[in-house]
């Protein structure tokens, strides 16, 4: 049996619950090495502006190690964040027949890819939507993967971007990115967390708009409430949940508009996170620029059945979200687009949702722990050929 050793840098509540699948249904022999402990033990997330740990278990029902962080700064925001001079030495001694590696653009990464301990498979959701790499950057990767024996691709503009720089078909491997669907479901917990956030928000019957994430101007959270704000539509609310440098601006543009019902909830942890989307009947995710590499969220709405609206720019836009079948798209770059794909959903979602609901769930079920592993799989044996 091939032994896979897994280079991340900290345990996330998308890759942890994952790795525990795997642990439980397969025969796969992996450990998992973290290189900060960032999400386990409370920090400063800058972006949210607060601390916080998740409120999930991330380490349980896999092996795994932390290899100690010896940065200055440690954190993913920069390039010296992840220094872990012991990483090539504990992976030796462990004696992998393949390393998965996340992402490349740190210290230990590219000191790890430049004396391999033994093949390696990569892993990353970068995008080129509404993008055009400089040549530099183009004969830079193109080196770069090449020294990777297989390639996971997330979804389709992920798949564009390996092939962009080089990536031959051949060494790519649908690994789709996906969430623990068996907590994104519409239990009696949920429902009932949900009617108690309906009350304290004092939505009465009104259908609710959902925003869900950091309030940062990249998510174009000011873009949604704009739109919401002019379409002024009686029988439904705007919700916010989350946190950042956005929100005293969004409130105070909301409450100098009596004729909208706008709402904000704080940053959820993830227990939290169900009744959120079993508050909404429309999820919005109008990211612009390269920022949305994917858009979890999306998956994780869509696991309890909620439609979704995105821009263009969002990652996982051309696997889930198909305009008018699983969902409603805008361009990103067009001002009057977003108020114009809103228009539509709340106009769908005033009729019969039965079949694009059906369509939803259809949609979501092919991106799953199972096919993930699938593509990892198919991915270690090729490295392993290789080698």
């Amino acid at each position: 049996m091939s032994r896979l050793a897994i280079v991340l840098s900290h345990p996330t509540q998308y890759y942890s619950p994952w790795f525990r699948w795997m642990g439980t249904h397969t025969r796969l022999d992996f450990r998992v090495f973290y290189l900060w402990e960032f999400g386990v033990t409370e920090q400063r997330d800058p972006q949210f502006g607060a601390r916080f740990k998740w409120d999930v278990d991330l380490l349980s029902g896999y092996d795994h190690e932390f290899v100690p962080n010896v940065a200055r700064d440690p954190g993913t925001h920069h390039f010296n964040g992840l220094h872990n001079p012991e990483l090539a030495e504990r992976l030796r001694a462990w004696h992998p027949d393949a390393v998965l590696l996340f992402g490349y653009a740190w210290r230990t990464h590219l000191g790890l890819i430049r004396r391999p301990p033994a093949p390696f498979i990569f892993r990353g959701d970068s995008h080129l939507i509404g993008h055009s790499p400089s040549w530099l950057k183009r004969f830079v990767l193109r080196r770069l993967y090449a020294r990777f024996a297989a390639v996971t691709f997330v979804g389709e503009a992920n798949r564009d971007y390996f092939r962009a720089f080089g990536v031959p078909e051949a060494r790519l491997h649908f690994a789709p990115h996906c969430v623990d669907a068996d907590r994104f479901v519409r239990d009696a917990a949920c429902l009932a967390a949900a009617r108690r956030l309906r009350d304290e928000l004092d939505l009465g019957g009104r259908k609710v708009v959902l925003f869900a994430g950091k309030l940062l101007p990249a998510k174009q959270p000011g873009e949604l409430l704009d739109a919401f704000l002019r379409l002024a539509p009686a029988d439904w609310a705007l919700v916010f949940v989350g946190d950042g440098p956005e929100r005293a601006t969004l409130e105070t543009r909301a409450a100098a508009q009596s004729g909208c019902v706008v709402r904000f909830l704080p940053f959820a942890n993830q227990s939290e996170m169900p009744s959120r989307y079993a508050l909404a009947d429309l999820f919005v995710l109008p990211s612009r620029g390269l920022y949305e590499t994917w858009g979890l969220a999306v998956n994780e709405a869509m696991h309890l059945g909620v439609p979704c609206l995105v821009s263009d720019r969002v990652g996982c836009q051309r696997d889930l979200v198909t305009e008018g079948e699983t969902g409603w798209v805008f361009a990103a770059t067009e001002p009057a687009a977003l108020e114009a794909a809103l228009t539509r959903a709340l106009a769908a979602l005033d009729g019969d949702t039965t079949e694009l609901r059906l369509r939803i769930a259809a949609r979501i079920g092919g991106y799953s722990y199972a096919q993930a592993t699938r593509g990892l799989q198919e991915a270690l044996q090729q490295a392993t050929a290789t080698s």
